[in-house]
């Protein structure tokens, strides 16, 4: 939920900090007092796109800060890792973004930097907006589509027919690929074929090109190595060498160990130091001879070398790279002599795989029939008691042109807001407050299904009046059950019904407007005063005890 929100020189607010309560709340206040900076400071923590013009005159920049908690922040931890930024920590998340007139935008998340793409990702999966324009949304098939599968818990199906889908796609694509490539000439396929032996008398394994290339360079600097062995050895073995003097030194050990039995463990120390100093003087000449043997095997070896150079240089620049062009060339070595062959094997293969697809999409299909027959009485039920009672809405499914990324049918919201009327697709016939009460209806029913935990709702019971506001009270109140809903309004009845208030007011008594957001639910005075002014007149008994009513049945 959200815990609390930051903004500084926003619009026409200079300052103010608001701490917010899980359930609903309500924001009123005079039209054109400033109510929408209040969702345009959420709406840019979400990853809208701002001018410098929001900016708050005079001022060289404007800040907004929130702070989220996650009851299980797994979710959003999830997404956080993916875009490597830092987890919540106590299941709390911190966003803040800042526009300046003269610098850089800056936005960190829990104090990383990040990008206006990461703040709307994020965004997407904290805080939903329902607003003038939301309910647009409505009048596209897809969106349609994505709130009957949510309802329909389709996703288990729609999965499994995207997964049949891609299949059948890729099949398509490589026989299109295949079909499409002209059959190699003798000369191509000589040239192929002897690039291919080159490539296949090499190892490509990450050990042995790794040994190829250690001794390759052991190999070239054969002579400088025997030089620097046999020299060692002869520090160590010479005449005047290490062994020499430290064998002398054994013996003076020796001899202490005879006066002083206690000294008898460093002595044998030395002699073991003697000891390894001899291993290592074998094992430096043993060196050197090795890297002098046979000349004959260099041939060879560069030989390998330069053929795996030139396949690096062809095909990559690792192991795993050239191993996957030689493994692309075999294929195309394989199919060049029997491409009609391969064509018709992909065909079958095609048409098994479209079968699957189709048996998945009918599998879908008849998911989404279930769900519309059910959703199409819940919400013609949530759309009679917000003021509609003679109004019919249907879910129609319709058939695809053919298979698709969505499956084989789509749908339509069909709704008749009169007795009488046939109903017609929703862009047909719904005017902006009939969309605004058909989306609220959708909402209150898909609420428990959906994940995002914060709902705004600006303004959706414009046109909506007298006792449907009310209802309307009762459906954020009842979305609030299981979200945390945020609703500017202009109903007395809606903002009644509200756990939380907050008032904006703009004063333009000085020399400039100043906005100001004030939490009243604490003064039950001062709410029933906002309250008979959202009636008509703050200080007439009639609408105060109209007011104290609302509040009480609320």
């Amino acid at each position: 939920m959200l815990q609390s929100l930051r903004i500084r020189n926003l619009a026409l607010l200079d300052y103010v900090e608001v701490d917010f309560d899980p359930g609903f709340a309500a924001v009123t206040g005079e039209t054109g007092a400033g109510k929408s900076i209040l969702i345009g400071a959420l709406a840019l923590l979400a990853g809208e796109r701002a001018e410098k013009a929001v900016i708050r005159q005079g001022a060289p920049a404007c800040e907004v800060e929130a702070s989220l908690h996650f009851g299980d922040p797994r979710r959003i931890d999830a997404v956080l890792a993916e875009m490597d930024l830092p987890a919540c920590e106590e299941g709390l998340l911190v966003l803040k973004r800042s526009i300046s007139r003269e610098r850089p935008p800056k936005i960190t998340v829990n104090g990383g930097l990040a990008t206006l793409a990461a703040l709307q990702r994020l965004g997407e999966r904290w805080i939903d907006f329902h607003g003038p324009s939301e309910p647009r949304r409505l009048l596209r098939e897809s969106c349609q589509l994505e709130l009957l599968d949510l309802y329909g818990r389709a996703g288990p199906a729609l999965e499994a027919y995207s997964a049949n889908y891609r299949a059948w796609c890729a099949l398509q694509a490589e026989s299109e690929r295949l079909a499409s490539e002209a059959r190699l000439s003798p000369d191509e396929l000589a040239f192929m074929e002897s690039q291919l032996a080159k490539l296949d008398r090499l190892d490509l394994s990450e050990e042995a090109i790794a040994t190829l290339e250690r001794d390759f360079q052991r190999g070239s600097r054969a002579q400088e190595i025997a030089a620097l062995a046999s020299g060692l050895e002869a520090g160590l073995s010479g005449d005047d060498g290490a062994l020499s003097r430290v064998a002398a030194l054994v013996r003076e050990a020796r001899r202490l160990e005879a006066i002083d039995p206690a000294s008898k463990a460093l002595s044998e120390r030395m002699a073991a130091a003697s000891a390894e100093l001899g291993e290592l003087s074998a094992e430096f000449g043993s060196l050197g001879r090795e890297v002098q043997g046979d000349p004959e095997n260099q041939g060879p070896l560069e030989e390998r070398m330069n053929a795996w150079l030139e396949a690096r240089r062809r095909h990559g620049p690792d192991v795993s790279s050239v191993a996957t062009a030689r493994e692309a060339m075999r294929l195309r070595v394989a199919s060049n002599g029997d491409i009609e062959g391969t064509l018709a094997r992909l065909d079958r293969q095609i048409e098994a795989a479209a079968r699957e697809a189709r048996r998945s999409a009918s599998a879908l299909r008849a998911v989404r029939e279930k769900a519309a027959r059910s959703l199409s009485k819940v919400a013609a039920a949530g759309i009679a008691d917000l003021g509609f009672a003679k109004a019919e809405f249907k879910i129609s499914i319709t058939d695809a042109p053919g298979l698709g990324p969505a499956g084989d049918c789509g749908c339509e919201f069909l709704f008749s807001p009169n007795v009488g009327e046939a109903p017609l697709p929703l862009s047909r016939i719904a005017s902006s407050g009939e969309l605004a009460r058909v989306m609220l209806a959708l909402k209150a029913v898909l609420a428990d299904l959906d994940a995002v935990p914060v709902l705004v709702f600006d303004e959706v019971d414009a046109n909506v009046g007298g006792e449907i506001g009310s209802v309307v009270g009762e459906r954020m109140a009842a979305i609030a059950e299981r979200h945390q809903v945020l609703c500017v309004t202009h109903l007395p009845q809606v903002a009644a019904q509200a756990s939380s208030h907050f008032v904006v007011r703009k004063d333009q008594s000085g020399d400039r407007a100043v906005v100001t957001i004030e939490p009243i639910h604490g003064d039950r005075r001062a709410r029933v005063a906002e309250l008979a002014r959202m009636l008509g007149d703050r200080s007439a008994k009639s609408a105060l005890a109209h007011a104290e009513k609302l509040l009480r049945a609320g």
